[in-house]
């Protein structure tokens, strides 16, 4: 009896906790989303023909987040009759911005106002002990276009 117990109040702790961390994250990504929306990320592998440059420069961003508890329980449950994980599908979304919005801040540091060729790669970087997913890292990279300074297109 006090085994469930104790697995309800983790539970709902990791639900609460985890939650809040992921709705405080998701803030922070808005905001940031709206700071870094003058550089341009682009999917082409070419620039525009006739640009002129000062550099091209490779940029990136990575994170790691870590799945919860209540993640983690709930993808156990999933896994038993199939169907779409939702909870790591939020994970994944998160790690996905933040590495971008981090590629796009190197980006910006570098004078680069786009980033071509952009790539994002995912690994899962630690297994709990039955082997699931314990972290994932998301990486995305891709070319800095930095121009001329002072617009000199001539």
């Amino acid at each position: 009896m006090y085994d469930l117990i104790a697995l309800v109040v983790l539970l709902a702790l990791g639900y609460f906790f985890g939650r809040m961390a992921e709705l405080r994250h998701y803030k922070s990504i808005i905001q940031r989303e709206q700071e870094y929306r003058d550089v341009v990320a682009i999917a082409s592998k070419i620039p525009p023909p006739g640009e002129r440059l000062d550099a091209s420069i490779l940029v990136s961003g990575s994170v790691v987040i870590s799945v919860d508890y209540f993640k983690r329980f709930l993808a156990g449950l999933r896994s038993l009759v199939g169907g779409r994980i939702v909870a790591y599908e939020s994970l994944l979304d998160r790690a996905r911005r933040e590495a971008l919005l981090r590629m796009k801040q190197e980006a910006r540091k570098v004078g680069a106002d786009r980033v071509f060729n952009i790539k994002l790669e995912t690994a899962s970087i630690s297994k709990n002990a039955r082997g699931g997913i314990g972290s994932i890292e998301v990486l995305a990279y891709g070319t800095a276009l930095v121009p001329i300074a002072g617009g000199d297109q001539n």
